[in-house]
């Protein structure tokens, strides 16, 4: 099962084109929304209220689902992507630069279409990593062109406390696929836990698009 090839192969080819230049806050029940793909087992994704706001909650157990939207954004306008998240626990004894420890409890990707040329296709994966270092990054185990980026490391200091994540995502394309893509065509969540056979539980918080100095 090729699962972190989802974003790289399969996604973009897959989705309702929704063309949008810019985009306001998209809302965890906006999120719950979007199509989904199981992979091994179904991640459960459902609405939470917790100190008056609404998340969305994950989750897996032996599963592997992806909510997914294909929306075009302009990053030479909204480069900026802001979004939070929490874990409850992370996976013990995994290898993630491996097929068999390409889990996570929360993931977001972030994509740029091929077109007619799927091989083209470029993904970057954000990730809250149980093992690898916060700061590293490595090529996904199942496609070159997707790339790691570990943001959060281990176990959480309190256990589903939101973090806030601030990325420049064309910047991003360029360091790790060596290109500026003007735009990106589709977004996507995943916690998956089938490989680990470990149980977990995510939490997203709103994902919004910004201008650099944003």
């Amino acid at each position: 099962m090729i699962k972190s090839a989802l974003p790289a192969m399969t996604i973009v080819l897959t989705l309702l084109v929704v063309s949008m230049t810019t985009a306001a806050d998209i809302s965890p029940a906006q999120m719950l929304t979007w199509d989904s793909r199981d992979f091994s087992g179904a991640t459960r994704y459902s609405l939470e209220q917790r100190d008056n706001q609404t998340l969305l909650r994950a989750q897996c157990i032996n599963g592997a689902s992806a909510l997914y939207l294909e929306q075009s954004i302009d990053l030479q306008q909204t480069p900026v992507l802001r979004w939070s998240w929490a874990v409850a626990n992370t996976f013990a004894n995994i290898d993630e630069t491996s097929k068999a420890g390409d889990d996570y409890p929360v993931r977001l990707y972030v994509v740029k279409d091929g077109g007619l040329l799927p091989w083209r296709t470029k993904a970057l994966n954000y990730v809250w990593s149980s093992t690898q270092p916060a700061g590293s990054d490595w090529p996904n185990a199942y496609t070159a062109n997707a790339h790691m980026l570990a943001l959060r490391s281990g176990e959480p200091p309190a256990a589903g406390k939101l973090v806030s994540e601030r990325r420049n995502v064309r910047e991003d394309f360029q360091t790790y696929h060596g290109m500026d893509p003007g735009s990106i065509d589709g977004i996507a969540i995943m916690t998956d836990c089938d490989n680990s056979q470990q149980p977990a539980t995510g939490w997203y918080g709103s994902i919004s698009w910004h201008a650099e100095g944003d």
